[in-house]
């Protein structure tokens, strides 16, 4: 079953002017209706990192789910993040960014691999204690831009370690854009079969003429797990100066439909919420 991911996290984070509170949740709102498998909502990082994020709490408790079945996710970059996300009912989720490239775990949550890797076991345990789902980002997933070392069997080394501890959820991350076809074809036709107990999901970040052969080549090589923001909008402030845009969801669910692939998408929910965007992110 495709399952898509809306991260208006993704696109806020790097945005210049905060966005008024409000106006989040009147966005996240919206996009409940859309018929979204998960929306990731927030992150739980310091304001100072991440100044966009500060408002977090006061987002997640201005929704009403009421009336949707879309589950919501929250980024934690380390233990006292993951307690403060778990406080929330409203989180089904919580997320954790691990690199595969350590300049960038450094440069993202300051932390070596090593420590990243015991923040994950560690969330692990709290999520299972508080009846929360994990997922792991591989960020760098597909290279970096540092010289750190990057190949498949890498990947796959985190991935058996993941495996081991019992993480269900490993979402491969495109963090710059770098990825191609045959990576990301190689990469999930690799992992998928040998780690049926996993469920890999595709974040795919994207120039605006590469986006439809990433997408089918995951999806080709058995991925059923999409993440995409609205218009493309947004990119990791961490990674580079320049920001690479996110998989535009839009082109997503055009590219499923056309493809006779169910979305469970409101077509008039979604317009909306298009409309919307483009008049926050100016």
């Amino acid at each position: 079953m495709l399952k898509l991911v809306e991260c208006p996290r993704d696109a806020m984070q790097g945005f210049s002017h905060f966005i008024p509170t409000q106006t989040k949740i009147d966005y996240i709102q919206q996009l409940l209706a859309v018929g979204f498998d998960t929306l990731d909502v927030g992150s739980f990082v310091s304001p100072k990192a991440i100044p966009q994020m500060a408002d977090t709490a006061a987002v997640l408790e201005g929704i009403d789910l009421s009336a949707t079945q879309t589950r919501m996710l929250a980024i934690v970059p380390n233990l006292k993040g993951a307690v403060e996300a778990s406080k929330y009912f409203q989180v089904h989720y919580l997320g954790f960014p691990f690199s595969i490239s350590e300049t960038f775990q450094k440069r993202n949550t300051n932390q070596s691999l090593q420590e990243a890797f015991d923040n994950v076991k560690a969330i692990q345990d709290l999520a299972n204690r508080h009846l929360k789902e994990f997922v792991v980002y591989f960020s760098m997933g597909f290279g970096n831009p540092y010289g750190d070392p990057w190949n498949v069997e890498l990947v796959e080394e985190w991935a058996v370690k993941m495996s081991d501890i019992g993480i269900t959820t490993i979402a491969l991350s495109d963090t710059i854009g770098i990825a191609n076809q045959q990576s990301i074809s190689h990469l999930f036709t690799n992992l998928i079969p040998r780690y049926p107990e996993i469920e890999f999901g595709a974040h795919l970040h994207t120039t605006p003429d590469s986006w439809q052969e990433k997408i089918e080549a995951a999806y080709n090589a058995g991925c059923r797990r999409f993440d995409g923001a609205i218009k493309g909008f947004g990119g990791c402030p961490m990674a580079e100066d320049k920001l690479t845009g996110n998989m535009p969801t839009e082109n997503m669910v055009t590219y499923f439909e056309n493809k006779g692939i169910q979305t469970n998408i409101n077509r008039d929910a979604f317009e909306k919420a298009q409309l919307m965007a483009t008049k926050i992110f100016v």
